[in-house]
């Protein structure tokens, strides 16, 4: 797909970044035209900054969907972002639930009533199969986050709800594969461990300590082996965002004074220990933008 053609698929899901070259460029290869970059997922993919964050409040391209494309222009990839994620979203959301309302989706992002937003993104990837360069997938984190409520039984809840993500995300990945064909990238993220925030009182440090391990032992390995299962590519974003460090490795932050090294990543990068909300500030949404840029092979960018 060229020229007018290439346009037209943009304009009927348009988002302010997206689009791709006649067929994926083999490893330094040569990249003719701009690729499409498909996002799926929940309110980290939309981008979503919350009131603390001020006139960035609501889904923003501070999101790290939307922070890729310059990244990856470093590697010689010219992406373009079509956006189908859905603040709000589980993975169960994601396969049963049609459409997402406009305050949900992220900035430029088209409604897709009537179709549920597998449905939508695996129709336009097959339309424009050969433009696809990049897909990636943020989901799962609201699957576990109810857990919280509960501390007391919250690994339980965790371990509760690893078989149904498990399935609903291999049914996601299959259907994703099977649209793109074998060749084009799928990217799969996870999350900042951002209740880790929560060791900054007495009573919140016994979960964050738990939490740890429900993202190493729990929700990663379950997120990896679905990605992996379709020669997709997983990002420990929990792993890059420090969450694994002792706890007894201390630093100094203020206004919380001598703190825990992983629990002050938390803090800089999320809007936890702020603002009790689980999203990612502009530059934790950055960092995940880089580490999914860094999957992609490095290449000559084409004219």
């Amino acid at each position: 797909m060229r020229g007018a053609a290439l346009v037209a698929a943009l304009s009927t899901f348009a988002a302010p970044a997206a689009a791709t070259a006649a067929k994926q460029p083999a490893r330094g290869g040569k990249q003719a035209a701009p690729q499409l970059l498909v996002s799926l997922g929940d309110s980290y993919a939309s981008g979503y900054q919350p009131p603390a964050a001020g006139r960035f409040a609501g889904n923003t391209t501070q999101g790290f969907v939307y922070q890729i494309p310059p990244l990856a222009k470093r590697r010689g990839w010219k992406l373009n972002v079509v956006n189908f994620a859905c603040a709000g979203a589980t993975s169960s959301s994601l396969l049963e639930q049609k459409g997402c309302r406009k305050a949900a989706l992220g900035p430029g992002a088209r409604p897709y009533g009537g179709k549920t937003q597998v449905q939508a993104a695996t129709q336009f990837i097959k339309q424009n199969r050969a433009n696809v360069g990049l897909i990636t997938v943020s989901i799962g984190g609201n699957d576990v986050t109810s857990c919280v409520s509960d501390p007391t039984n919250a690994v339980t809840c965790v371990a509760n709800a690893i078989a149904p993500l498990q399935r609903n995300l291999g049914s996601l990945v299959t259907q994703l594969r099977r649209a793109a064909g074998p060749k084009v990238r799928i990217v799969g993220i996870t999350y900042p461990d951002v209740i880790l925030g929560g060791y900054l009182t007495p009573a919140g440090q016994p979960l964050a300590t738990l939490s740890v391990g429900a993202f190493q032992r729990l929700i990663n390995p379950s997120l990896q082996r679905a990605y992996e299962s379709v020669g997709g590519t997983f990002v420990d974003v929990t792993k890059a965002t420090g969450a694994y460090t002792p706890l007894t490795d201390t630093t100094s932050l203020a206004p919380y004074g001598t703190i825990p090294v992983a629990v002050a990543k938390v803090c800089q990068l999320t809007w936890y220990c702020a603002a009790q909300d689980i999203h990612a500030r502009a530059p934790g949404y950055k960092l995940i933008a880089d580490l999914v840029a860094r999957t992609l092979p490095k290449q000559k960018l084409g004219k």
